[in-house]
């Protein structure tokens, strides 16, 4: 395959030759992602004419972008939904249930404390705690999509793992900030 086999049009699913699955074989993506970028990678065209060196450094750009979306599950899962017709509608969408709002408050207020008291064991307890609570998450998230088809359910759950990932990146923060 050279990068002029390669179309533009087709999704990042099967541009690395994976199925349409919210379950991947992330060996597999990776393994033809570098097989793919060892065509396209613009270094290897340096000595071409000017306009196939544009175009590897397009797909070089594009090959990335698409690793980068299918690596990351909740990326992936957007996309997937959007794929089969099914937009999370993340910007407009912010209606949750008031559980998980109230469980998001509490694990936000126990950041709050412990960053204030500078508890680093506590941080990294919550840490824990919401790691695998995205984990499990991730795990129906999978079931939605690729077993029960339950779209509407999967995007809803998108976007409460959106939430949590926030949340947790202000757990990072708050464990650098503690431990500086």
């Amino acid at each position: 395959m050279t990068t002029f086999d390669l179309d533009f049009a087709v999704d990042y699913f099967t541009l690395f030759g994976l199925p349409q699955a919210q379950s991947l074989d992330l060996e597999g993506l990776s393994n033809s992602y570098r097989a793919i970028q060892a065509q396209v990678h613009p270094d290897k065209h340096a000595h071409a004419a000017a306009a196939d060196r544009r175009l590897a450094m397009q797909w070089a750009t594009r090959v990335n972008e698409a690793f980068q979306t299918l690596k990351s599950p909740g990326q992936r899962a957007r996309y997937l939904l959007q794929l089969l017709g099914h937009d999370p509608q993340i910007e407009n969408n912010t209606a949750m249930p008031a559980e998980f709002l109230m469980s998001q408050m509490e694990l936000r207020e126990e950041v709050i404390d412990a960053r204030a008291e500078a508890d680093e064991d506590a941080l990294d307890e919550v840490r824990s705690r919401l790691l695998s609570l995205i984990k499990q998450e991730y795990e129906r998230l999978a079931d939605l999509i690729d077993v029960t088809k339950d779209y509407a359910a999967a995007a809803d759950l998108v976007r409460q793992l959106m939430f949590q990932e926030k949340l947790l990146n202000e757990i990072n923060d708050a464990l650098e900030a503690v431990k500086a």
